[in-house]
């Protein structure tokens, strides 16, 4: 498959051109991103500017604007959105030997020929993504963005050229200054009429879309580091920005599950400390952290870890109102859980699997359902893929999936969620090799709390799987509990 090779250089060097910064990093990031092609397209053309370029330890845009250095003020003040210049133009700087990498990298060579050969092959995409803004200041440093070419100036005649050589190309001079002259004002025409433009129906509509702010929630575990994340922005540029920044900062790969789409607001309050905030989460085990609308709340298992923590982001959004959580920390729970199970499941012997076993391993886990949802969450998964293997080992496994829910809501239509959830249980186990003979799902609704349902806490509790051992010999099923194993009916 052929790489998208502005998409390659944009994710690749937005991370290192914004590692550590934490100022205007939407505006900033924006500006790289528009850079780019502008920048390939220069290359394209100017194959002594790369060789130029390759020579300096850090590269700056003033040798593109060389012989121009008025076109690099306007070509700046386009690119800057609100931030100031100066940072834009430190970003731009800082971006473009790490270009010039990922261009080496994919040629297979730093042979200025090898990467304008590499440009010319991916031309097409190149040119359809520079900006129409940029097309003007590009005409007016020599490029041909119709060709890709640079519009070479008035050849200088040699005391020994022919009168006929020299008539010949006389008529190109006026031509290219015409078309100069052309390219500027179209420029200055589009820059006037932009300042002059009020607020774009498109913006407003997109503003009256978005119905539910951006929100960003994220769980640390016991040694501090990231275990969960979840973004919801309808700014599909910014959730890029802060999926490097989680990545960076926790060392965490996945990064975060992430939603973008118009019914979410564009901005966070304060977002442009969320980096520094991100900083200050690090390291503070059991927590979780969510930034909606105007307000930050802190819930860890340990209050004062939660209060600490809140009193440190407090100076930095000021904008938040930034408030400690009291209860149960159901992320966390949740992952802990997991990791119970995980380590249950792994101690089994699969030469000697026992029905009881794999019940009381996959009853660690909290399978915690979206509300209203029968959907298994991704993070359990893992514990029945496993489950899964050691029951194709053991047809002589026979498991009962029982479904529960908590009092909130009309209890029929509890009773066939929980159903429902229980045999999503079952349909994935199957799916994953399971013979359904070993298999069966029951939903009991909010018939069966196992805490007081007047509670957040005690309704969590009650939002449960859970697995019983059938013995097929006799019928009973045997319930798995904290107080070991009870028959429960025949």
């Amino acid at each position: 498959m052929t790489i998208d090779l502005i998409e390659l250089v944009k994710q690749q060097v937005s991370a290192i051109a914004l590692d550590g910064d934490t100022t205007h990093l939407f505006e900033k990031n924006s500006a790289i991103n528009q850079f780019i092609p502008i920048l390939l397209s220069i290359f394209r053309s100017k194959p002594q500017l790369v060789e130029s370029l390759q020579k300096q330890l850090n590269p700056r845009i003033t040798d593109i604007f060389t012989a121009n250095p008025n076109l690099k003020d306007q070509f700046l003040n386009h690119l800057s959105g609100g931030a100031p210049a100066s940072e834009i133009e430190h970003s731009l700087n800082k971006s473009i030997a790490p270009t010039l990498g990922v261009l080496e990298n994919e040629a297979g060579s730093s042979d200025p020929s090898a990467i304008t050969h590499l440009l010319d092959t991916h031309a097409d995409r190149i040119l359809s993504a520079v900006p129409q803004w940029a097309l003007p200041i590009l005409a007016g440093l020599g490029i041909n963005t119709a060709a890709g070419r640079t519009l070479h100036q008035a050849p200088v005649l040699e005391p020994t050229s022919v009168v006929a050589e020299e008539k010949k190309s006389n008529w190109l001079i006026p031509l290219i200054a015409l078309l100069i002259i052309l390219g500027l004002l179209t420029f200055l025409f589009k820059a006037c009429s932009k300042k002059e433009e009020p607020a774009t129906s498109a913006t407003t509509v997109t503003q009256t879309a978005a119905t539910q702010p951006a929100r960003l929630q994220l769980t640390t575990g016991t040694d501090g580091m990231l275990t969960n994340c979840q973004i919801q922005t309808g700014d599909a540029t910014y959730l890029d920005i802060l999926q490097q920044q989680v990545k960076q900062i926790f060392t965490f790969a996945t990064g975060c599950g992430a939603t973008s789409d118009a019914s979410y607001h564009n901005e966070f309050i304060d977002q442009d400390t969320i980096p520094t905030v991100l900083q200050k989460l690090k390291g503070v085990p059991n927590t979780t952290l969510t930034w909606t609308e105007k307000q930050i709340s802190i819930l860890s298992t340990n209050p004062a870890d939660a209060k600490n923590l809140a009193e440190q982001i407090k100076p930095l959004a000021k904008n938040m109102t930034v408030m400690v959580q009291e209860g149960v920390n159901e992320q966390t729970t949740v992952d802990n859980s997991i990791s119970d199970a995980q380590k249950a499941l792994a101690s089994i012997n699969p030469d000697q699997i026992r029905a009881l076993d794999v019940a009381t391993a996959l009853n660690l886990q909290i399978i915690n359902f979206a509300t209203g949802s029968s959907d298994i969450p991704q993070v359990n998964k893992s514990i029945l893929d496993q489950a899964a293997a050691l029951m194709q080992r053991a047809p002589q496994v026979h498991l009962t999936v029982q479904g529960h829910t908590d009092a909130v809501g009309d209890a029929s239509a509890n009773k066939k969620l929980s159903q429902e959830r229980a045999q999503s249980v079952v349909d994935y186990l199957v799916s994953k090799g399971v013979d359904p003979a070993q298999l069966q799902a029951v939903g009991y609704g909010q018939e069966k709390p196992v805490a007081d349902n007047s509670t957040k806490e005690g309704q969590f509790k009650n939002r449960r799987i859970e697995f019983e051992v059938l013995n097929t010999d006799n019928g009973k099923v045997r319930e798995v509990n904290e107080e070991g194993v009870t028959e429960t009916r025949n």
